[in-house]
């Protein structure tokens, strides 16, 4: 504020001997100029829009058809031997290969080897002195894959009776009340 009281002045002029000029009024309205219109019309009817090429299409033309098998082929032979080989027609027979029977793991035989294995790992872990922390573990383990072989055990026998008691009745034609 000025010591009047007013507000300081928003341009301040340079000292010299010559009155300062007036200013310009602050906010003067921009000079407003109508647009132009074109004098003809930009939009085209959909007539004569239909009328050129733009709604017509082209028919298709599908060309000959390549084997992409045998390009690959020939784009190996050219970079492995910098010749293009031309190969005669020869027909390759794909050979058919027999599929193994792979037998079905025994389960009997995959607890026996569960069973060992736990039994070395004991061995290993009392060797380096960690046979405290494990020795209930691995034991309860054990007792559980044995006590799986002795079901598997007996349904095998009940199995096996089942066999042996139709064979000897089926061959034995005497009637076994006599």
């Amino acid at each position: 504020c000025s010591p009047g009281g007013d507000t300081l002045p928003l341009q301040c002029h340079p000292t010299s001997s010559k009155e300062p000029a007036p200013a310009a009024p602050a906010f003067s309205p921009p000079v407003c100029q109508p647009c132009r219109l074109p004098a003809k019309p930009q939009l085209r009817p959909a007539k004569v829009c239909q009328a050129g090429d733009a709604y017509t299409r082209e028919t298709f033309r599908p060309q000959p058809g390549r084997d992409l098998e045998k390009e690959k082929e020939r784009l190996q032979n050219i970079l492995a031997t910098g010749k293009d080989v031309v190969e005669h027609n020869v027909k390759r027979i794909p050979v058919q290969r027999k599929e193994e029977e792979i037998p079905e793991p025994d389960r009997f035989e995959e607890l026996v080897n569960e069973v060992q294995e736990r039994k070395e790992f004991l061995a290993e872990m009392e060797a380096l002195g960690q046979g405290k922390k494990y020795r209930s573990i691995v034991l309860t383990e054990i007792s559980q894959k044995l006590r799986e072989m002795e079901i598997i055990d007996k349904m095998r026998s009940e199995a096996m009776r089942e066999v042996t008691t139709k064979d000897l009745s089926g061959g034995n034609k005497s009637d076994p009340c006599d």
